[in-house]
């Protein structure tokens, strides 16, 4: 058996980089205040270092430069500059540690430590094949760049927009049972009926044109432009899964204006349709009466009105069995 490389080897390979210059180095060279390298290294969501550590690479410097750069132009300004790179640095720790678990998990048993050979194996795969990924990460934000700037722009042209809110159909699917089927399974298990709901429910909202916002464990938030195509999602969703043969979902929808905020979103009409969802029966997709009254006259659609019902924080509500025509 093989020795596993040192944390600081592993480091300058994914870096693409050797470690040379501490924190007061990094301030020095690059120009950036010490404070405003605090904020912007903690935004990254990464612990504070002792000044002695040496920790950062070239490119950590060209980094901070083009920051620098770009608070020069004017464009943006410290606070906006902050808030995109939490979203950032959020959003790829989650990437990271997903890819790590994917490539564990395809070269050993994911419950135990990978052993040295296994680590090796992974550092080898890297050195060869980082520098392929890295213009195909950017490519698919560049792709989702584009798809959240054409929402945007089509919602601010509508004829009902609002300013800083968005008109949309919100969508909760929820595993049925979930805390009692997590006592009658191993860790491993569970996460598999996880990874196997999220995939379903994200194929399908993406094959349909909707947004997933977040995923939950064992429950799926997303978004779509029409109360049509919120429908239709949840009722695919519902289909999919079910047909998986390991679980069922209910599904809750709701349709009307939602602030949207750091990639989610907000408002009286998320939280209905998460009402909805715990007021729905296995199986079954529940829809409010807006997102229903969006659904009248289409012949694929079949409304069933049931009993009023409390919803909690929002009063009285009267929701709509949503099925597809006989």
């Amino acid at each position: 058996m093989s020795d596993a490389p040192e944390p600081r080897e592993i480091e300058e390979l994914l870096l693409g980089g050797e470690l040379r210059f501490t924190r007061i180095d990094a301030i020095e060279r690059s120009g950036v205040s010490e404070e405003f390298t605090q904020r912007l290294w903690r935004a990254f969501g990464f612990p504070h270092l002792a000044d002695e550590t040496v920790a950062f690479t070239d490119g950590d410097l060209d980094a901070l430069v083009r920051i620098k750069d770009l608070l020069g132009e004017g464009l943006l300004d410290e606070e906006m500059v902050l808030r995109m790179v939490r979203a950032v640095g959020q959003t790829m720790a989650r990437l990271a540690e997903w890819q790590i678990d994917i490539i564990v998990g395809a070269l050993a048993d994911p419950l135990q430590p990978p052993s040295p050979d296994v680590v090796n194996m992974i550092m080898d795969h890297a050195e060869t094949h980082i520098a392929a990924l890295e213009p195909l990460l950017v490519h698919a934000w560049r792709r989702q760049l584009a798809a959240a700037g054409t929402r945007a722009l089509t919602a601010s042209a509508a004829e009902d927009a609002v300013p800083g809110r968005l008109r949309v159909a919100v969508g909760f699917a929820d595993i049925v049972g979930f805390t009692a089927t997590s006592r009658n399974l191993g860790e491993l298990e569970l996460a598999e009926l996880v990874e196997r709901f999220e995939e379903t429910a994200s194929d399908v909202v993406a094959e349909h044109g909707g947004r997933i916002v977040k995923t939950l464990g064992d429950e799926v938030l997303y978004t779509a432009d029409t109360p049509t195509l919120g429908a239709e999602i949840g009722l695919s969703v519902a289909e999919a899964v079910r047909a998986g043969g390991d679980t069922d979902v209910r599904v809750g929808m709701a349709y009307g204006l939602v602030l949207s905020l750091m990639g989610d979103v907000f408002g009286t009409t998320v939280n209905l349709a998460s009402r909805l969802t715990s007021i729905a029966r296995p199986g079954t997709v529940l829809a409010d009466a807006a997102l229903a009254d969006g659904l009248r006259g289409d012949g694929a659609y079949e409304l069933i009105r049931i009993g009023r019902r409390p919803a909690r924080g929002l009063g009285i509500v009267q929701p709509y069995v949503v099925r597809r025509a006989r």
